[in-house]
């Protein structure tokens, strides 16, 4: 046992860092039903869901920055220093690849929204979501099992997320003659997939801390 696990039995519950995991998985959850209901939305109505996907990861930079003061300041943490490091800017790279897929489709000009970008937000949905179920799950830190079945399940969505990218860009090579077009369709795929491999990133990370605390 480390003295860092020592010190936890002597102090208060945590008031700083679980807080601060909580919003940064709720605004990540936001984020992405955000993009997805963006991308589902009428091409007139889209600008307005990337905006605020904008926003809310503007706010998610925010919070990442304020959970690394916090752990410059602070000498007791629920964990290991280097695994809330870990966490918190996995989070922040689910979002900034979500984020990165939004600015391409505006940048870009992408009218046609296919079937695979939808369903890959829509993986990236339910994905945040069991995010942030894993982190209520840590902050409670008692059923073990839950948390390795929450991260099982967000790899599994990792492995699905793949072969759904990887269907689409044979589907755009083989059908798609704009070479633009290529560019464009695959470059906010790629955005989105990799979303989903941080995703995968953040279940490590959880996992990791359960293991360390089992």
């Amino acid at each position: 046992m480390t003295i860092n696990n020592i010190f936890q039995f002597l102090v208060p519950k945590d008031k700083k860092f679980f807080p601060l995991f909580e919003e940064a998985s709720s605004n990540l959850v936001l984020l992405a039903e955000t993009l997805h209901e963006g991308v589902n939305a009428p091409k007139g109505e889209r600008e307005e869901f990337f905006k605020r996907v904008e926003g809310i990861e503007a706010n998610l930079e925010e919070i990442t920055h304020k959970t690394l003061i916090e752990l410059s300041k602070n000498f007791i943490t629920p964990f290991d220093r280097e695994d809330i490091h870990s966490l918190i800017k996995a989070m922040d790279n689910v979002a900034d690849f979500m984020h990165g897929a939004a600015s391409k489709m505006r940048l870009y000009q992408v009218e046609k929204i296919t079937k695979s970008i939808r369903k890959l937000t829509e993986i990236n949905v339910e994905a945040c979501q069991l995010i942030h179920v894993g982190i209520l799950q840590l902050k409670d830190m008692k059923d073990h099992k839950a948390i390795k079945e929450t991260c099982k399940r967000i790899n599994k969505l990792e492995s699905k997320a793949d072969s759904v990218f990887d269907k689409a860009v044979a589907d755009i090579f083989e059908n798609e003659t704009d070479v633009k077009n290529i560019i464009k369709y695959k470059e906010v795929l790629a955005a989105l997939e990799s979303a989903s491999d941080k995703c995968k990133s953040v279940s490590n990370v959880m996992e990791q801390i359960s293991v360390k605390h089992s």
